[in-house]
Formats: structure tokens, C-alpha cells, sequence
């Protein structure tokens, strides 16, 4: 059984220090500009070559994250950050966007490729899907049980990486769109906001009244204990979050996983001092999602932190001694040569100390000096002395500059950089649409019983829940398009899949899909491209196009002058683009549920909302394993039919009666403007 990784989070130069000191494996770190925690200390082409060059000295291995959704105006710096984290021969790419892992294929082909958690793959047909595409290790979403995470891992032919210890977002990552429509700062571009961490109350409140509970906060995740479970299962690598955290967290944090990877105790009472939001919880890995995984960091908590912060700092004030190497000291009448190893890289340090013949046998005492190699990465592993005509007596003082200078040399040799082959790729220009002379309309509705009767009218498609496929008459299904679930935890993704097959002949117009698991469970199947699989950028829109998709919904997110230069093609012939044009946008997609800060299952109708400090009241509605929280305020561009260039728009019912819906759809066909409270959202303000 291979020994599971600990993977710990950079965000400064002092952080590197304490992960590697404390003795992490691998650390993970962000390239400026592209990577999910913009706010953290992140590394430019010269500090991330510096920082390698540390890490692999020490045997530590370096993922850089490039893990943000892009921009097509982005795509030319994008491949200049490919080509510097090719040059400095850092380990792997942590990605979401696949325009991100294609300009890796296509420029440095052998650097691996690293699935972000903010792919929101879940289940094997996602892990299998990012193996046919090429990707070495899938970083798992936070929410799954140990049997979920057994059964990807042991079946999806590729590494797992699971997040053992930090921060839990509410939302499953890369389906949150709440900081991005509720103050422009994306949480798929770097910049949450950290909305769920502000007042939200589920309690029911009269109209006016702000909420003050913290209702969409979780507990920081912490399962450390159960790294052995996650080992014997076949898990590559344990990933503890925080590059926003301080050095002492991330030293608390690795020496805690080192114990645990063994079996061993460790001071629970000190990690939870070094951050923690009143305490920890390990509800999705036990697969006990209650109402016990909310917290906050409260000021008691802050006080122990202060309190426990010099403590911390002990764990990485001494560098830990990793790296095996073999030493041979050779002594004769002339001086003294020392030979260090580490199997790989030779280094020789001479002397020139006059030996002086022993009156006894000095092997024990020069290996004894030989080994003191505390405050260096080096661990002496096996020593030789080798003596001609001796015994010889060398002084201890000479012995040790010895060591100290074949060490310096030993490091000097292993800091050397090791880039990854690159290739000429000349990215092709921006493609520039113009407006298409007809526009269609495309009704999403979350339920049969909203469709109004004359909801073809004017309409190209339908889309529906494959849920809801049994409800659709035999002469409405040629326009009507299935929608699979966006998230499938348990036993949802078997259900769906045994949902297309009893469906593929039944004469609809296709499956639109939403999660790259999709794309596998619907190969060879007329397929359409929702809005949670986060398109952004031409690039994108293209692999996808080239994977089967026949449209593409472009992500709300992206702004018009954007929105224009997203036009893939297939065959030679346009791939049709589209957006939302009306619908509450869905800004979370939860396992865990809100609602239980107030009540149970047992005693719940699946809907509810919560106030938050503004007094403002978003639905939840809870359905097939998932909570979906909602805008309470709709997106509306049906009286602005031009503004943006792109072949359909979609009205996207989900909270609407069937008379709303229908006076929707009219209002829309008419560019009338709407009635009541509406936003543009992003379409002409764009995100950070």
C-alpha cells in the first residue's frame, strides 16, 4: 500500500517554509492571475521557479493551480503562465477550465494534469470522463461519503485527491455563482466574497426583517483521523485547504496529518486552535449531513488562535531531516574526502586537516559526527569509513565542515530545474460575431405542470428534467431536450444513466448537459451544454463543440463584449451559442441543507427561504439529494432582443406557476418590458 500524500496550501513565501519544514509532500500554490484564491500571496514566472527549486531540493513536489475560469481576452497571458510552470518543471497543473487543460495538452503535453475540485466531479462516469481526456489525478468534491470516494477511486484508473482538513464551501465548488451575482467578485474567477459566511437566517421571518443567523456557514472540514481509511482505499493524496490561512495553521495542520497517515494521536485540541469555526465536522465523509456541520468563527475562537500562535511556530522552526543519503568518508596520510549521495546526485567535499595516527579505532566517533545533519534536509542513511594505513584521528571541527560543505553542494545539485518540453503554439485570433439574423427562444421548466399549453409556440426546444420525460407527449418530444442533474450524489448518477437509456429512443430532441460526467453518460447521444458546465471563452466552447455538443449555454457570468467572441464551430458550420434571458439564477447547489438549522426531514416540505441582512428572501427548494438556493431576483433580457450575439436565449423557469410562466414567455416574444423587480445580472457589468 502506497503512503498517501499530504498536500499542503501556499499562499506566501513563509507558508512554503512551514510546509515543507513541517513536512508536507507536496504543496499546491497559485500562479498570479489564474487561480482560485486571488487574495492569497501568489507566485509570478521567477518565484515559482524559486520556490520549485526549494521544494525539490527537499523531495517536495509542487502543484500550481491555474484553476479559474478564463476570459478569451486572457487566453494569450494564459499561455504565457503554461509555458513559465512548464519552465520551472513544477509537478502538475491544478484546472478547471478546459481551456486551461487543452493549452496544457497542446504546449507542454507532459506536464500533468490535475482535475480541479472546481470541476465539481463526483462520481466515476466524471473521474472516468477526465481520464479519457487526458488528466493523471481528480480532485474530489468535498461532499462525498468514504464509500463514494472507494468506489471512484478504486474504479476510475486515475489518482484521487480528497481535501482531509480547512474550510468546507457550502456550495459544491464551481457551481457557485452567489459572490458573483450578489457583488460581481466570481468565485470561479478567484474572488469569493464569502457570502455564505454573512447572515443568512432559515428561520421564518417577518417581511423587513434582516436575518441574523448564520445559516449557509459550515463547520471547517477535519476527517485527519481517518487518513488511514483513506490510505487503505487507495486515496493518492490527503489536500488540507487554506492558502488564505498563516504559517502556523499550515504547520498545525501537516504535522496532524502525519500522525494521522500512521495511526498516531495527535493534539486535536491544538489544530483546533490554530483555526477553526467552533469546532470541526466530518459530516459528508461519515455520511451524517445534519444540522451539526454549521458553525462560525466566533471571538473566542480568534482569542486561541492568538493564544496558541507561538506554539505553532515551533513546529516549523527547525527543518525536518527527509532526504536518505548515503555518506563515504575516505581518510589517508594526505587528508580526507568526503562522498555524500542521495542515489541519484553525487557530491564530494575535501579536506585538508593533517591526519594524526589513533591510538584507538575512530569509526564510531566519525560516524556519529557524520550523522548530525539536524537543520538540513538530509537524514544519513548509511555511513562508510574508509581508512589507508590508519587508524587516522581527524578533528571533530574538520569533520563537520566536511559534511556541512558536501551537503551545501548535495542541495545545490538537487535545486537544479528540470522544465518540461515545450511547443510553438500560436493561439488563433479571437473570433468576432456578429448578430445572427434569427434568434430562437428555449423554455427550461422545472416541472410538467408549469408548461403552459402554448409554451411551443414561438419556441425551439423545451428543456425538461429527465425526471420528468414520462410527462411529455409523444408529438412535443422531437423539441424537447432532457436535462440531466447538474449534481448526482448516491445513487443518482445509476438512476440517470438508467433514465437515458430508457429514453434514447423515445423520440426527444436530445440530453442537455451540465457536468462533465455527461459527456460520458450520453457519448454518441444528440447533446446540448448547460450553464454549470461554466463556459467562459471560445477555447472552451470548441472542446466541448469537439466532444459532441451541438449548442452551448454560455456562462451567466460573462459579459456581452465576451459573449462575442465564444462562436464554435463543427464540420465547417457554426455551433449554436446561447444565454439565459430570463430565470431566477440558481446561486447554490448544496448537500448539506440549510434548513436543518431550524428542523429535520421529517418535518420539512422541501421548500423554504432564507433572510438575509439586508432583509432580501431567497427560495430553497431541496430535490434529488441537493438544496438549490435562488436569486430572489430574476434575470430579464427579453426587451433587449440584440444586445447580446448569440443564436438562442433561454427563459429558465424554476419557482414560476404556469400562468406566470406563460405571461413570461409572452412578454419575452414581445421584447415587452418586464413587470416588477428584474436585474441584468453580469451581461453588461462583467465580474472581477
Amino acid at each position: 500500500m502506497s503512503k498517501i500524500e499530504i498536500l499542503a496550501p501556499v499562499g506566501s513565501e513563509e507558508m512554503l517554509r512551514a510546509a515543507v519544514f513541517s513536512g508536507a509532500d507536496a504543496v499546491y500554490l497559485g500562479f498570479s492571475g489564474f487561480n482560485a484564491r486571488t487574495g492569497a500571496g501568489n507566485f509570478d514566472a521567477d518565484s515559482l521557479k524559486e520556490a520549485v527549486r526549494f521544494c525539490h531540493a527537499r523531495g517536495v513536489a509542487v502543484h500550481v493551480a491555474l484553476n479559474t475560469t478564463v476570459y478569451g481576452g486572457e487566453l494569450a497571458g494564459l499561455a504565457d503562465a503554461v509555458r513559465a510552470v512548464a519552465a520551472s518543471g513544477a509537478d502538475a497543473v491544478i484546472c478547471q477550465d478546459l481551456a486551461v487543460a487543452k493549452l496544457i495538452g497542446d504546449i507542454a503535453p507532459q506536464l500533468p494534469r490535475h482535475g480541479s475540485t472546481q470541476m465539481s466531479v463526483h462520481t466515476l462516469q466524471g473521474a472516468l470522463e477526465l481520464k479519457e481526456l487526458g488528466f493523471a489525478r481528480v480532485v474530489l468534491a468535498r461532499e462525498l461519503s468514504l464509500p463514494e470516494v472507494e468506489h471512484i477511486t478504486k474504479h476510475c484508473g486515475i489518482e484521487t485527491e480528497c481535501f482531509v482538513h480547512g474550510a468546507l464551501c457550502m456550495c459544491v465548488s464551481g457551481q457557485c455563482y452567489m459572490s458573483a451575482f450578489l457583488g460581481g467578485r466570481s468565485g470561479n474567477r478567484g474572488s469569493c466574497a464569502g457570502p455564505c459566511r454573512l447572515p443568512f437566517e432559515a428561520n421564518s421571518l417577518p417581511e423587513g426583517k434582516p436575518g441574523r443567523l448564520h445559516h449557509l456557514s459550515l463547520k471547517d472540514n477535519s476527517v485527519i483521523d481517518k487518513l488511514d481509511k483513506l490510505q487503505a482505499i487507495g486515496v493518492a493524496s490527503a489536500k488540507i485547504e487554506g492558502r488564505l490561512r498563516t504559517p502556523e495553521y499550515v504547520a498545525a495542520a501537516v504535522s496532524a496529518c502525519l500522525a494521522g497517515r500512521e495511526g498516531r494521536a495527535y493534539d486535536r485540541d491544538l489544530l483546533k486552535n490554530a483555526f477553526s469555526r467552533s469546532g470541526f465536522t466530518s459530516g459528508y465523509l461519515d455520511g451524517k449531513i445534519d444540522g451539526t456541520m454549521f458553525g462560525v468563527r466566533s471571538e473566542a475562537d480568534a482569542e486561541l488562535t492568538r493564544k496558541t500562535l507561538p506554539a505553532l511556530r515551533e513546529l516549523y522552526r527547525r527543518e525536518r531531516s527527509r532526504v536518505p543519503v548515503e555518506m563515504k568518508i575516505e581518510i589517508e596520510e594526505g587528508g580526507e574526502k568526503l562522498t555524500v549521495t542521495d542515489g541519484t546526485n553525487k557530491a564530494f567535499a575535501y579536506g585538508d586537516a593533517e591526519p594524526q595516527p589513533a591510538r584507538t579505532d575512530p569509526t564510531e566517533s566519525l560516524s556519529r559526527s557524520l550523522s548530525k545533519t539536524g537543520g538540513t534536509p538530509f537524514s544519513a542513511e548509511k555511513i562508510d569509513v574508509e581508512m589507508d594505513g590508519g587508524p587516522w584521528f581527524v578533528p571533530g571541527s574538520a569533520i563537520n565542515e566536511l559534511r556541512r560543505e558536501a551537503l551545501d553542494a548535495l542541495l545545490k545539485k538537487r535545486e537544479t530545474l528540470r522544465p518540461w518540453p515545450v511547443n510553438e503554439v500560436e493561439l488563433p485570433p479571437l473570433p468576432l460575431r456578429t448578430l445572427p439574423p434569427h434568434r430562437t427562444l428555449r423554455a427550461r421548466f422545472e416541472r410538467w405542470e408549469q408548461v403552459p399549453e402554448q409554451a411551443l409556440s414561438g419556441v425551439e426546444y423545451l428543456i425538461l428534467p429527465i425526471a420528468q420525460a414520462d410527462c411529455v407527449p409523444r408529438e412535443w418530444r422531437e423539441k424537447t431536450l432532457l436535462e440531466l442533474p447538474r449534481v448526482m450524489f448516491g445513487a443518482l448518477e445509476e438512476d440517470t444513466a438508467r433514465r437515458i437509456a430508457a429514453t434514447q429512443d423515445a423520440g426527444f430532441a436530445g440530453y442537455e448537459v451540465s457536468n462533465i460526467a455527461h459527456l460520458r453518460l450520453c457519448r454518441s447521444l444528440p447533446m446540448t451544454g448547460g450553464f454549470g458546465l461554466n463556459v467562459t471563452n471560445n477555447l472552451a466552447a470548441q472542446y466541448y463543440a469537439d466532444l459532441g455538443l451541438r449548442s452551448v449555454l454560455i456562462l451567466p457570468e460573462v459579459k456581452d463584449s465576451d459573449i462575442s467572441t465564444i462562436a464554435p464551430t463543427r464540420d465547417g458550420k457554426p455551433v449554436p451559442t446561447g444565454v439565459i434571458t430570463y430565470g431566477h439564477m440558481p446561486l447554490m447547489v448544496t448537500r448539506a441543507c440549510p434548513l436543518q438549522n431550524i428542523h429535520d426531514c421529517a418535518h420539512c416540505d422541501k421548500t423554504g427561504l432564507l433572510t438575509d441582512r439586508k432583509a432580501k428572501k431567497f427560495p430553497v427548494r431541496c430535490g434529488l439529494g441537493v438544496r438549490t438556493i435562488y436569486n430572489p431576483v430574476p434575470i430579464y433580457m427579453g426587451d433587449k432582443p440584440g444586445a447580446l450575439t448569440v443564436d438562442y436565449g433561454v427563459a429558465y423557469f424554476t419557482l414560476e406557476s404556469r400562468e406566470e410562466a406563460a405571461a413570461i414567455l409572452d412578454s419575452i416574444r414581445q421584447h415587452a418590458p418586464f413587470e416588477g423587480e428584474f436585474t441584468r445580472g453580469l451581461y453588461f457589468k462583467g465580474t472581477n
